[in-house]
């Protein structure tokens, strides 16, 4: 077999580093043998850099944000920010190729990512791999910038915090669903935070629907966006720490545990709880419309929704309370808020059909002297609304109770 035949049956493979897998030169060069470990395995690796390190490391994201702290999203402040990556990614190709690996540097318009013009949180619109699939067919390792792209008329974007792994998985999904493997700083992903759960230990499976539901309820586990696109396109992901190599096989054919229904557990803080109902007897009708237009056209989100005969019930980010509370003024409603809330997500593909889970979670709460504000549940997710002095004490006695203990 030729040399260029051999380069054409390679598989192809996504290696994203994650900024704090990169923060030191120790860790640049154990990722780039994690890439050339790769290579003497016979794949073909395209690699996915994030920015160097996290605050005070000069060229994190929030250090080069610093710079310029007034600076509104706008073109400016998304080339300001795409820097960090790049720099990251020039970084790492030359640590290749002083191990003797041809390595190139692309920024994500080099990489043929094109995005909407929406600054600081942008959409991937379509993805070129041409120039990609060529510098592979020349035996090069494309080291790729991520957390950003390009609008079809040349100018940076940036595709929202955490978007190096969104950068990952859509290069993975234009490249025919190849396999991913993110390193971070952790061995996978995580039963719940360990920095408020002492005994959370790694997952060794999680369904892609499992990742997509802890990522879009809070888990540092991945960009909630990257994990959609990886649920919907079916990618093999795996979350593997970069000393270790260990980590989380995430795949649709993971086996699902009835007897032990929670995979997970997610928390995010500083959410406010919001009653409206009608004021007056009776109320006018065609409130609650007006209530849900009124926040949307704002640009205003909210969760944890439930319109019943008592009134609109639902959680706002504490930053956005004084919005809201003034895109209703004038309304013929009246609001009752808590503030600093936490929202606490139980996830498991086990609960689907699963007789008593909400029961189980009330029974752990209320055992805990835990406060139920509010609470929501689909498929495989329930969350509850707790006070957020009470969130730790809420995610432990949940973690207990449904046995996710190491």
């Amino acid at each position: 077999m030729s040399a260029q035949a051999a380069r054409d049956s390679r598989q192809i493979v996504v290696l994203k580093f994650g900024g704090s897998s990169l923060a030191t030169s120790e860790l640049r060069d154990l990722a780039a043998q994690r890439v050339v470990e790769s290579l003497r395995s016979g794949h073909a690796p395209i690699v996915v850099a994030s920015a160097i390190g996290r605050t005070p490391d000069p060229y994190a994201t929030d250090s080069l944000l610093a710079l310029a702290q007034t600076a509104p999203d706008g073109p400016n402040r998304d080339l300001l920010l795409a820097c960090g990556e790049t720099i990251a990614a020039a970084v790492l190709a030359e640590a290749l190729e002083a191990k003797g690996i041809k390595a190139l540097a692309l920024t994500g318009a080099q990489a043929g990512i094109t995005t909407d013009g929406s600054h600081g949180d942008a959409a991937i619109r379509s993805v070129d791999a041409r120039r990609v699939r060529e510098l592979l067919a020349a035996g090069v390792t494309p080291i790729i910038a991520g957390f950003q792209g390009v609008t079809e008329d040349g100018v940076i974007t940036t595709l929202g915090r955490g978007g190096s792994d969104l950068t990952a998985v859509a290069l993975a999904e234009a490249l025919g669903s190849v396999p991913v493997d993110v390193y971070t700083d952790v061995d996978g992903v995580m039963t719940a935070d360990p920095r408020r759960v002492s005994d959370a230990h790694t997952i060794a499976t999680l369904t892609s629907e499992e990742l997509s539901e802890l990522a879009s309820h809070g888990a540092r586990v991945m960009h909630d966006k990257a994990a959609e696109v990886a649920h919907r396109s079916h990618l093999p992901l795996r979350v593997r720490g970069l000393r270790s190599g260990v980590g989380t096989e995430i795949s649709d054919d993971a086996e699902i545990d009835r007897a032990h229904p929670v995979t997970g557990i997610a928390a995010i803080d500083g959410y406010t709880f919001v009653h409206a109902s009608p004021e007056g007897a009776g109320g006018a009708s065609g409130w609650e419309r007006a209530l849900f237009k009124s926040l949307a056209e704002e640009n205003i989100s909210i969760d944890c929704v439930n319109v019943n005969a008592a009134g609109v019930f639902f959680i706002v980010a504490d930053a956005q309370f004084d919005a809201a509370q003034r895109s209703l003024t004038g309304q013929p409603i009246s609001l009752r808020a808590r503030r600093e809330c936490a929202k606490i997500s139980i996830v498991g593909a086990g609960m689907r059909g699963t007789p008593g889970v909400v029961y189980r979670v009330v029974d752990a709460l209320s055992s805990a002297g835990v406060t139920i504000i509010h609470s929501t549940d689909s498929n495989i997710t329930v969350s509850v609304l707790v006070p957020g002095a009470q969130a730790a004490v809420a995610e432990n006695a949940l973690h207990e109770y449904f046995g996710l203990k190491g």
